[in-house]
């Protein structure tokens, strides 16, 4: 693989600060058609959490990278709901929101109705404006739906 090392200058997030957010976007590579185990060590590590029901209530998406064109960025998708059904938390997918650029089959781009998606390649493939506008798209949406549920101050 060719992914870059992790750059330590990126803040970390610890489980307990997870109850501090109005709303999560998880994003994870695929193994094998489902999240890496280093992100399903996390969602295990927030077991206080889910004890005590603290992320209920809470809306969650996913977006996903993958290797391949069949790397399984749907059954990701699929398999971590369960995470989120557990905590109580809300998942939000983003549907076909993102209009006309859920049809383009003119180029390569990842993503579904679950989230956005990139293929990565063996790390050095860049994602496409395509894929980069699905993001942008459903960070606006996810802001916009969690806005409308957010807790009072």
């Amino acid at each position: 693989m060719r992914a870059p090392e992790k750059d330590d200058s990126l803040p970390v997030i610890s489980p307990e600060q997870l109850a501090d957010a109005d709303g999560l976007l998880f994003g994870f590579p695929t193994r094998y058609g489902s999240m890496a185990a280093q992100m399903k060590a996390f969602f295990d590590s927030t077991s206080e959490l889910w004890q005590e029901q603290r992320l209920a209530g809470v809306p969650a998406g996913f977006f996903v990278s993958t290797g391949t064109q069949g790397g399984g960025q749907e059954t990701t998708a699929w398999t971590a709901i369960t995470q989120l059904a557990h905590h109580g938390m809300l998942y939000v997918p983003i549907g076909y929101t993102f209009g006309a650029g859920m049809f383009k089959m003119d180029s390569i781009r990842g993503g579904s109705p679950y989230g956005a998606g990139v293929f990565a390649g063996d790390g050095t493939r860049q994602p496409t404006e395509v894929e980069l506008a699905f993001a942008e798209h459903q960070g606006k949406y996810m802001a916009a739906l969690v806005k409308r549920f957010a807790r009072p101050v």
